[in-house]
Formats: structure tokens, sequence, C-alpha cells
């Protein structure tokens, strides 16, 4: 009888016990948006493999949503998002974020990176990688990405093939000093606006014309609403993908790993993509009727040398981009010189 009794409650606690288990909650999936004003360019295709990446790490622990072509905002919207955390991770230029820290600008310097290499070289330096990733973290947020991008050309409603052509043309420009005070010294004047709002003002007559990476001009198709660029080339876009550290804090270790890993072997994958693909969007424009303007051997010179006078005053009046500055170029000097 006792032996009876003791089944009995033994199988009762068991069946209690797994009661309780089933009601636990199972462990939530977190989920992490990925934000860009860019639709089929490396950014989005840096957003693309890193969720497959990081899928293959850690499963369905984390669900990655990719938002791209400003489906979260306008690019202040999307950076105050992440700033905020409402959205877990944004992909942009970095001269988009120098309002947040000004230190990026230290990657906008006209001369700095002369190739897609060089960009490459520096970046994925490891010791300097490491530094990248938490830069930023007073700022509360930390880099799991950085990418090439593209070359700076800039997109006009007409011809231009001199400096002088720009004297008086309002030109867009990404929100940073190493795009506004380059343009200001050529004549004309910088009007930083979200991508969103450039082709109803060049349409509307606001905008004459825009700074920009070749392949956003093709992936929007911009050579429906004018034919002609100025290859001015006078800087590398570098792209960096950050994310909330408040949120990245609160993922497991294993999560966390993985993020970081993935990020990195998405850039390793995506680097040859990127730089073929501007190859290719100089022929798509091309393909479509638009027009592919340079300036002259000296005034290539002219702007080049100017700029980079330039350049020196405005890294040199705040000493966290100096510093910043200085060890990139440092690090690009030494990796070109091998």
């Amino acid at each position: 009888m006792l032996s009876k009794l003791l089944k009995a409650a033994a199988f009762s606690t068991a069946f209690m016990l797994s009661l309780a288990m089933a009601s636990q909650p199972a462990a939530a999936q977190s989920t992490m948006k990925l934000a860009s004003a860019t639709i089929n360019d490396v950014q989005h295709e840096w957003q693309k493999v890193f969720a497959e990446e990081l899928k293959t790490r850690v499963g369905d622990a984390v669900k990655t949503e990719i938002y791209p072509a400003s489906q979260l905002g306008a690019i202040p919207r999307m950076a105050e998002g992440v700033l905020l955390g409402t959205i877990e991770a944004f992909t942009t230029p970095t001269s988009f974020m120098t309002n947040v820290d000004p230190r990026f600008q230290a990657f906008d310097v006209p001369g700095l990176f002369k190739t897609p290499q060089d960009v490459d070289n520096a970046i994925h330096d490891p010791e300097y990688r490491a530094r990248l990733e938490e830069m930023f973290l007073d700022k509360g947020l930390r880099v799991i990405g950085a990418i090439y991008n593209s070359p700076t050309v800039v997109f006009t409603m007409k011809p231009v093939t001199t400096l002088d052509g720009l004297k008086g043309l309002k030109i867009r420009t990404f929100a940073s000093p190493m795009q506004i005070k380059p343009m200001e010294l050529v004549g004309a004047t910088p009007l930083p606006l979200a991508l969103t709002e450039v082709i109803p003002q060049l349409e509307a007559g606001g905008l004459d014309g825009m700074l920009v990476g070749m392949p956003i001009l093709t992936a929007f198709k911009y050579y429906d609403v004018g034919k002609n660029i100025t290859d001015l080339r006078f800087a590398e876009i570098v792209s960096v993908t950050v994310v909330n550290e408040d949120w990245f804090q609160s993922q497991s270790d294993e999560v966390k790993k993985a993020i970081i890993d993935a990020g990195r072997a998405a850039e390793t994958s995506v680097f040859k993509w990127g730089v073929d693909n501007v190859q290719k969007t100089y022929q798509v424009w091309a393909d479509n009727g638009g027009v592919i303007n340079k300036l002259s051997d000296e005034d290539q010179a002219k702007m080049e040398g100017e700029f980079h006078t330039l350049a020196g005053t405005l890294v040199d009046a705040d000493p966290a981009v100096k510093e910043e500055y200085q060890r990139l170029k440092t690090l690009v000097d030494a990796k070109a010189a091998k």
C-alpha cells in the first residue's frame, strides 16, 4: 500500500512539474530591424548577407527585418531611431552621423581614401577594427558593419564640365562639413537634405544637383530626372551599420558574438560585390542615356589641391576629429606602401 502511495505521489509531482514547465514562456525571440535610405546597393546587400550569416549562427533566436529605401523614415529619423532604440540597426554613409559624433567626419576627409582597397585595408585592420566597433559607445551606438560604398560624383540637371560650372548651383550634400564646405569653396550653395526630398526638389527647381554615390543614381532611376553627372571622385564614401548598444547588451552572449561575427563576415562577402556594382552602375547610367562628364586634368588637380587645404583646416578645428583622421591616414599610408 505504501509503495502504491509513493508511486502515486511521485507521479503527481512529476505531472505538476511538467505542467509548470509547460506554462513557462519560451525564450523570447529578439527582433532586429535593419534600416537604410537606399536599395539595391552595397548597403542593402550587406544587410541581406548579414541576416543570412546571423541565422546560420543563432537560428531563430533573432528575427531580422530589412527596411531599405527609407521605409522607416527619412535619414534624420532613422538616425534618431537607432539612438532611441526604436530601430535596432541603421546602415548609412558616415557623413549622416556627424551630428551624432563629429569623429565620423574623419572618414569623409577629401583625399584620405583614394581607392576602394584603401577603405578596405583601413577598416579591416584588426587593431583599428576593434577600436571602430566601440568608438561610439559613449553615444549609445556600436558599429557592427563597415563597408566601402562608392566614389563621390555630382549629379546635375545641366552639363557641368568645369569647376566654374558649379558656381551658383544649389547642390544637395551629405550632412557633413566635409561635403558642405567643399561645395561652398567652388561657389555652389550646399543644401543638406534627406534622400527622399531630392527628386521632388530637383523637379521643382529647388535643387540643381546633388553630391552622391553612383549606385544611388541608378537604383532610384535618376536618369529619368536628368542625364548629367560630373565624376569628381574627391572622396570615397564609407558606410557603417550602427546598432543600439542597450539593445545589443540585452542579448545573450551567444547572440552578441554572432552579431559581431556576422557583421564581419558580411563585409568580407560584399566588398567585391560593391566594387563591381559601382562599375556596373556607370554602364547602367550610360545605357539609359546618361552622360558622364569629367573635369580637365587642370581643374581636377586644382580641386583636389584646394579641397586638401580646406580639409586640413576643418580637421584642425576639432582635436577629436584630427586625432581620428591622423590615425586613419597613418594606417592608409602604411598599408598602401606595402
